[in-house]
């Protein structure tokens, strides 16, 4: 394969597909967004989701006679991704680093019939105009529910016990303990809440109960009563009714048309002053100036967590530069554990989706013109990507 705009390519068999469900010996155009792996992904070929190792899948695309298109550059009508999509059977992207397939995008792409998710999260995908074309959404259900609840417990700790500033004292040669230990806490005995207990939620929980806090969640559906005996759970039905009870609250439900700004500044002042919180879901979430408002007036003691909007986040990004925060870039469901399955998910889904078998249903999103997830609603949260 050639290089063309950091875009790796095969050369093109003319289309006969135009079907879902396909054969092994029809064509089709698979494009791929993925992050660059620089010197990293060329030395570790286990960084899957880097356009150096392509998820693994040239061999078993090529193999069947389909092209496959794998690029970092996915932003803007310009981009190498926007110019692929045009004649483009299925676009692959991740949420790390998400292509985002607006309406637009849907629009100028009248072969697409299939947006895969490399990873959990499909919020990238403008769900209504996909429904609107029949187009299927799939993603890898449950593949890093592990490595993203580790990382929402590795936060809430880093926040709690003011880690960070510690951190940096060491860098900078310092030792100022008092510095360090005027916000340094115990988590033991805290009130630790989970907006939605979903697979990633719940093991969070499951991950807290040893540390002996009171645990809370909300969630549109509730646990059986045997699971919440397990965790000794307080259920709220709203996230309004849970934050007054919480010293830290954790996010853990996906990002669609209701949950868009649901942290806006009315919500963050129902939380309790000084309390921290942790957000891995989506950063879009939380409304970002009343975020650096509640964070910058003390209301909010310290906010942590991974994701971001739009991704990658811009350098001059105000949650950068806002006090007492953890943040990292978006890699807690990017593990070198979460990479090998989500990677093998993705070929599993691409397989049936060519052998016109039907797809697993806990990894569909959207099939049939209609949303079939529970966990996600119908419209549109890309606006403003890029």
């Amino acid at each position: 394969f050639t290089m063309l705009g950091r875009a790796f390519n095969v050369a093109r068999v003319p289309q006969t597909f135009r079907s879902l469900r396909a054969t092994a010996s029809q064509q089709a155009k698979v494009v791929c967004a993925l992050y660059e792996g620089g010197e990293a992904g060329r030395s570790n070929p286990n960084i899957l989701g880097c356009v150096e190792n392509e998820l693994g899948l040239r061999s078993f695309l090529e193999e069947r006679g389909h092209e496959f298109v794998v690029t970092s550059d996915k932003d803007g009508p310009d981009s190498t991704l926007e110019r692929h999509l045009a004649d483009a059977d299925v676009v692959i992207s991740q949420p790390f680093w998400p292509a985002y397939v607006t309406a637009e995008r849907i629009a100028n792409a009248p072969n697409l019939k299939l947006a895969v998710t490399a990873g959990v999260g499909s919020d990238h995908v403008d769900l209504e105009a996909a429904c609107a074309r029949n187009i299927t959404v799939a993603e890898v259900t449950g593949c890093n529910v592990v490595s993203v609840a580790e990382h929402v417990v590795m936060q809430i700790l880093a926040l709690v016990r003011n880690y960070i500033p510690a951190y940096k004292q060491v860098v900078n040669g310092e030792w100022d303990i008092a510095g360090i230990a005027d916000r340094a806490y115990d988590l033991e005995g805290k009130s630790v809440g989970t907006v939605a207990a979903g697979r990633i939620g719940y093991r969070v929980l499951q991950r807290l109960k040893p540390f002996d806090v009171e645990l809370h969640y909300c969630d549109y559906q509730r646990l059986t009563p045997e699971q919440e005996a397990e965790l000794n759970l307080t259920y709220h039905e709203s996230p309004e009714a849970m934050l007054p009870h919480c010293d830290v609250v954790t996010i853990n439900c996906p990002l669609h048309s209701e949950t868009e700004n649901l942290f806006d500044a009315e919500m963050l002042s129902k939380m309790r002053k000084g309390s921290w919180l942790v957000n891995t879901a989506r950063g879009k979430i939380v409304d970002t100036q009343a975020l650096v408002d509640a964070c910058t007036s003390g209301h909010i003691a310290g906010y942590s967590g991974d994701v971001w909007f739009p991704q990658p986040a811009a350098p001059d990004h105000p949650w950068r530069s806002m006090p007492n925060h953890a943040l990292t870039p978006h890699y807690s469901g990017t593990t070198l554990d979460a990479q090998a399955r989500y990677a093998e998910g993705v070929k599993r889904i691409l397989q049936c989706f060519f052998d016109g078998e039907p797809i697993r249903q806990e990894d569909l999103i959207a099939q049939g013109g209609e949303i079939v997830s529970p966990a996600y609603k119908p419209g549109n949260t890309t606006s403003g990507s890029y």
